[in-house]
């Protein structure tokens, strides 16, 4: 990390990545931060950037963004209760009503003109963020000049561009290959297309086109961030540490395993490729003379909290937590309390499951706390 220059918010942007339940850490890394900071501080971010489940937690701290505590204790205050039912319908009836609704559809002819198909339906998940959300507050907060921009980034099953939605006063749209940012008023409908999960939630249609989870085609994460201004960006990741003892089983991998390792991929691959990318950037910007400059390029400062521990062995210690319909339906599946499958760990909205993930976060986030208020300007 080179030497702060230029310290302040100004700049300062905070990007939170997707993974359903495994959101919750990003929770317990922000409470850590807030806990250290004055209590009538605003949050130390000028912008905030998520995908997905991560899009949700940016899109809370947008509304709350002029009073960091009070926009800690909120996410706190959800992500601490959940029930699954609060995100999706998890009893028999509906689970297997829904599965087999979507099946009749396909059969039917003039099917593309019905509810687009998924694995389970998160109506709850709507009614929930309407209740706790009041999203007019981002629009107040941006003329306010406590945050300059907030963004959501969704999927264009249409197209297959990465979309960001953004709000803020004073940036632009751009457009790059297979990415774009579009200016618009944040609301529900680009929440749940960014947080729909390819396949398990139905996509959403947005002026007459389908988007789904963020996470997908998403090929350079911190663009958004950078677009808008940013010249540091905090990041709160969900790439688990490595098994250096790990034993790889040698049987042919089944449904669950490859589902759970194509969700993996879509949520941590593409941000620590984009990682690489900005520190190899930084690079190239060192070796050239003072006084020398690019025009396209800039030296971007990140600092990364991932998790100090296994989500999917967390996840399994919880998974009985899960309602009986849905064991059932991943069970059909291939997936079991200790399946090398990591869909549970992004399924399992269930407050112990939640809690327990809060406080790794918290933990973390207290461990490299010193850093991170420095990296923050915050000392």
């Amino acid at each position: 990390m080179r030497k702060q220059t230029n310290c302040g918010r100004k700049g300062t942007a905070l990007f939170l990545s997707g993974g359903g339940a495994r959101a919750a850490y990003q929770v317990g890394v922000l409470k850590a931060l807030t806990h250290s900071l004055p209590r009538t501080a605003p949050l130390p971010f000028r912008i905030i950037t998520g995908t997905s489940a991560g899009a949700i937690n940016s899109v809370a701290l947008g509304c709350w963004a002029s009073c960091a505590h009070l926009a800690s204790r909120k996410l706190d205050a959800v992500w601490s209760q959940f029930h699954t039912s609060d995100v999706y319908r998890s009893d028999f009836a509906h689970v297997f009503g829904h599965l087999l609704r979507n099946i009749l559809t396909s059969f039917r002819s003039g099917h593309a003109n019905h509810a687009p198909g998924s694995l389970l339906n998160n109506a709850p998940l709507r009614r929930l963020l309407t209740e706790v959300l009041p999203m007019e507050r981002i629009d107040r907060n941006i003329h306010r000049g406590i945050i300059d921009a907030l963004a959501v980034t969704a999927s264009n099953y249409s197209s297959g561009d990465s979309i960001t939605f953004f709000q803020s006063q004073s940036a632009e749209p751009w457009q790059r290959v297979r990415r774009q940012g579009q200016k618009a008023r944040i609301h529900m409908e680009h929440l749940m297309a960014s947080s729909a999960i390819p396949v398990i939630f139905p996509s959403v249609k947005i002026r007459q086109q389908y988007y789904g989870d963020g996470s997908i085609h998403q090929m350079s994460p911190l663009s958004s961030a950078i677009h808008l201004g940013a010249e540091r960006i905090f990041v709160i990741g969900v790439e688990e540490p490595k098994d250096e003892n790990r034993k790889y089983a040698p049987h042919y991998p089944g449904m669950s395993h490859i589902a759970g390792h194509l969700l993996d991929s879509v949520f941590a691959d593409t941000l620590q490729a984009d990682l690489e990318r900005v520190e190899r950037i930084n690079r190239t910007l060192s070796l050239l003379k003072e006084g020398d400059e690019h025009q396209e390029l800039k030296h971007i400062d990140t600092f990364v909290i991932n998790p100090s521990h296994n989500f999917n062995a967390l996840s399994s210690e919880y998974y009985d937590d899960l309602p009986l319909a849905i064991r059932l339906l991943l069970r059909g599946i291939g997936v079991k309390r200790y399946s090398e499958s990591s869909l549970p760990s992004y399924l399992l909205f269930e407050k112990r499951y939640t809690q327990q993930l809060i406080d790794l976060g918290y933990q973390d986030g207290l461990n490299k706390l010193p850093e991170l208020r420095h990296f923050l300007c915050l000392d």
